[in-house]
């Protein structure tokens, strides 16, 4: 059982003991720092609030949108929503920030709280610091019988989010319903049900759904790893689809199965609906994270653009996009973010995006993977413990490869030909993450398995 406040918003398992897990109290006192936040910044304000299917969700919408009342803060209720959708809300209905309840790509006893601010946008990492301080100095105050918060429930918010893509310029939704597109959707028992599915049937395409009970129950673990769509790519396959389309439980990573059962590749899926933007914007910049392809700056100047890399995080990704008034961007996961709509990752907008690319393209799913550059990343991890020093274990690293180029951003870069390993602290889990990439698989995994040997001989040596 876990529980992590940081800067991203407040994680962890459901049950056990107040300040080890997401307990009812860990939920109020998070709640109640982050409308303390929201007050300082606006008078009488509102919060949007949504959640994922998960089976917690509920319960625990319930005890944040009474904590924001008693805060004295007003709650735009969307229920069940996706994270893209609450984002938007926030924008359209004016208001000071959002709360959304979903724990992500996480198993089911997992669930969080994910802060947005007014601008639809996750909250920087100076304010996520002063909701931390927050929490730990217990400074809120809650409001008097006369200024509880006013309650209210919006529906229709998926709706409208769908209209907002199907307006958007380069969202081809005529030439798509001409190629009558069949696609099976993995909707893992979450809220891709109810905005995937009716994105794509009002695009004309014929949607063969699974694991599309709203249960929170998820039929598999829910991140959208190859190792996780194996029912997909079966499902793609005994109904002749043309893709698979796979989201997470909040919809705001996206990956894709081609034709043949193949994955497309979850870093792919950013590099594709890149080239489709930037072929029409000739010149114009991208943006990903450190941890992602590095096919995206190869696309990107074959357009005569620039490609720029960010910090692991949304927030870091939507900052430097428009520090470079960059017109695409992401994170290799799967998220995309488009401007031209919003500065969130969306998985919605993803999907009219790459099936109007494909739809133009008219080939295959997996002719059109085949134009591009073709590198493996490999995703490792190590668990952390409370006395590895990882400044310390990130700095030997760093003074044992002195000799190659490196990027200390975030964590440690390294660069090895045309090769690259990434190591950081992750946000929402106790572990170092380690990713490598290059174009050999073999390389790919004898460059992850070096870097992790090197660590376990410092740990012996240092620690």
């Amino acid at each position: 059982m876990a529980l992590l406040k940081s800067i991203s918003g407040t994680r962890g398992t459901i049950g056990g003991k107040v300040g080890d897990n997401l307990t009812a109290q860990d939920i109020v006192e998070s709640t109640a720092a982050y409308a303390y936040w929201v007050k300082k910044q606006k008078d009488n304000p509102l919060v949007v609030v949504g959640r994922d299917a998960r089976i917690s969700g509920e319960l625990v919408s319930q005890i944040v949108i009474s904590t924001l009342r008693m805060m004295g803060v007003n709650v735009c209720d969307l229920g069940l929503s996706t994270t893209p959708t609450v984002e938007i809300a926030v924008m359209q209905e004016g208001a000071a920030g959002g709360i959304i309840i979903t724990a992500s790509h996480n198993p089911k006893q997992w669930n969080a709280l994910k802060f947005v601010n007014h601008r639809g946008e996750f909250i920087s990492a100076a304010d996520g610091k002063e909701i931390l301080r927050l929490i730990d100095a217990k400074e809120v105050e809650y409001a008097s019988i006369e200024e509880l918060g006013i309650h209210s429930k919006k529906v229709g918010y998926i709706q409208k989010h769908i209209d907002m893509i199907l307006q958007l310029d380069l969202v081809q939704y005529k030439l798509i319903k001409e190629k009558q597109f069949r696609i099976v959707v993995d909707c893992i028992n979450s809220t891709g049900a109810i905005s995937i599915i009716p994105l794509l049937e009002q695009m004309g395409c014929d949607v063969i759904p699974i694991n599309d009970e709203v249960s929170g129950k998820f039929a598999h673990n829910p991140e959208p790893l190859p190792e996780n769509l194996t029912e997909l790519a079966a499902a793609v396959i005994k109904n002749k689809a043309h893709l698979g389309v796979a989201v997470d439980p909040d919809v705001d990573r996206l990956a894709f199965v081609c034709e043949d059962g193949e994955m497309f590749g979850e870093e792919y899926t950013l590099v594709a609906v890149a080239d489709y933007i930037l072929k029409n914007e000739k010149g114009a910049n991208s943006v990903s994270n450190l941890s992602s392809t590095q096919a995206l700056k190869i696309i990107t100047a074959q357009h005569g653009g620039e490609y720029y890399a960010s910090a692991v995080g949304e927030v870091n990704v939507v900052q430097l996009m428009k520090e470079t008034s960059a017109i695409i961007g992401g994170e290799g996961n799967g998220g995309i973010i488009y401007p031209a709509l919003h500065y969130g990752r969306d998985a919605m907008v993803g999907v009219a995006l790459f099936l109007s690319h494909l739809a133009e393209f008219g080939k295959s799913a997996s002719s059109l993977r085949a134009l591009y550059p073709n590198f493996i990343i490999i995703k490792d991890k190590i668990q952390l413990t409370p006395d590895i020093d990882i400044e310390l274990l990130l700095n030997c690293l760093k003074e044992k490869y002195h000799r190659y180029p490196q990027n200390t951003v975030d964590g440690l870069k390294i660069f090895v030909d045309d090769n690259w390993v990434h190591l950081r602290n992750s946000n929402t889990e106790p572990i170092i993450r380690i990713y490598t990439e290059s174009s050999s698989q073999v390389t790919a995994e004898n460059l992850a398995k070096k870097i992790k040997n090197d660590i376990v001989e410092i740990l012996k040596e240092e620690m």
